[in-house]
């Protein structure tokens, strides 16, 4: 297998960059389907939905009674933790509080004259619900990522539902986790059950005001439909890295790197170098294929590189921050000689990674920063999760009698302008 080598010049669309760009661009219809007939299946009957749906996609076979794991079995579960396990648990779980920490909003208020008060408030959501993937790994570090920024913001609940194994058991680290960051309640359910439960509520699980995290393509149109029921964060899907590299990068760093998101296991990842020598480009391919033959996921790999894997070959930095910007990727690494003199030439990227040492699992696991990032070119809007998915803000104006009389004719005249007869009269009745 050889990763494809890609030759691109300013202003080029590659077909092979026009396919990565396209994957997973919308659910298939037999996706959205299942999604629906599930999500109204939990909205009317419930805890018998999720029942029925657990055995036949989960193959775990569960009452309502067993849905939720004993709080004690978090606590157990931490407390069991393999001890290196732990510490790193714990490390990782005070850097990312203390980066979140930076995000808090406060409310403000301002004088505007005559009296007048004018602001914003922020308050934190009542529940939030984290849904955290099961399948091909247990996603225990996504569980402080998701959880952190919900306990920062103040967020009264915090739910979070996971698959069942076929025993309906959750592997420890995931309850463990769960108990160091204090999440408030944890359910074995897993899939678009988990999400109708969340959203819709069931007999045994009363529903959030909002639902974040990853999952597949079944869990990520299922928070599509239930948008306006709930809040969601965002819609996640494969994950993808571009790393931006030139003479001076190390083929085996940047090999690596492209491999670590590789091995998610869809099949839909995106790894990208974007390089500026073709001796190193020639370097990164044969390492990727050296490396990739020793991982225990190698199928897995295999089998994304094989459709997304890429080499762009480019005649300078600014051909690759435009590619880079084109992609707008979950994962930006710059391995050059100054990555700081990039960074202002990249303006979409879900996370950015400056210099060798910055690997992308950092950001994944320790720095503190977020890995729940928008995918598939949302980072042309979107932003990691953070803490200001978990508030929201009210406006705030107290008017006083001396400025409504100053300003009655203005806004009665725009009520006015608009048909809005009533919004007027309110005015004016109060203005004399």
């Amino acid at each position: 297998m050889a990763v494809a080598v890609v030759s691109c010049n300013r202003g080029q669309m590659p077909p092979r960059l026009a396919v990565i760009l396209a994957r997973g661009e919308a659910a298939s219809a037999t996706v959205r389907n299942a999604v629906t007939k599930i999500l109204s299946a939990v909205r009317e009957r419930g805890d018998e939905a999720v029942v029925e749906y657990t055995k036949k996609l989960d193959k775990a076979d569960l009452t309502p009674a067993q849905f939720r794991v004993e709080p004690g079995e978090c606590v157990a579960a931490l407390n069991g933790l393999d001890p290196a396990l732990r510490e790193a648990l714990e490390r990782a779980a005070d850097n990312i509080r203390r980066f979140h920490e930076h995000q808090k909003r406060t409310s403000w208020f301002v004088e505007d004259g005559d009296g007048v008060i004018l602001g914003k408030r922020y308050l934190p959501l009542e529940s939030a619900g984290l849904y955290i993937p099961g399948g091909t790994a247990p996603l225990f570090s996504t569980v402080l990522m998701a959880a952190t920024p919900a306990k920062v913001a103040g967020v009264g609940r915090i739910i979070m539902c996971t698959p069942p194994g076929p025993k309906a058991n959750v592997h420890p680290a995931m309850l463990a986790a769960a108990a160091l960051v204090g999440v408030d309640e944890v359910y074995r359910i897993g899939g678009v059950m988990a999400i109708g439960a969340m959203a819709c509520g069931t007999q045994s699980l009363r529903p959030v005001d909002k639902i974040v995290g990853p999952g597949n393509a079944y869990v990520q149109e299922a928070k599509k439909q239930v948008v306006g029921t709930v809040g969601i964060d965002l819609i996640a899907g494969p994950s993808e890295i571009v790393v931006i590299a030139d003479e001076t990068a190390n083929a085996a760093f940047v090999a690596a790197d492209m491999l670590s998101q590789a091995e998610h296991g869809s099949g839909l990842e995106a790894a990208i170098a974007i390089v500026t020598s073709e001796h190193l480009a020639r370097a990164i391919a044969e390492e990727l294929e050296r490396q990739r033959a020793s991982l225990p996921r190698e199928g897995m790999v295999r089998k994304a590189l094989e459709r997304y894997g890429t080499i762009l070959l480019v005649p300078d930095l600014a051909v690759a921050c435009e590619l880079a910007n084109r992609i707008a990727p979950e994962h930006v690494e710059v391995q050059t000689a100054d990555p700081w003199a990039l960074l202002d030439r990249i303006h979409h990227a879900g996370a950015i990674f400056l210099g060798s040492a910055s690997s992308e699992p950092v950001g994944d696991y320790f720095a503190g920063t977020n890995h729940i990032l928008p995918t598939g070119r949302a980072a042309r809007y979107a932003s990691s999760l953070s803490v200001d998915d978990f508030v929201k803000a009210s406006s705030v104006v107290a008017y006083t009698s001396e400025r409504l009389r100053n300003a009655a004719t203005h806004i009665v005249a725009l009520a006015e302008a608009e048909g809005l007869m009533a919004h007027a009269e309110a005015v004016r009745k109060r203005a004399g």
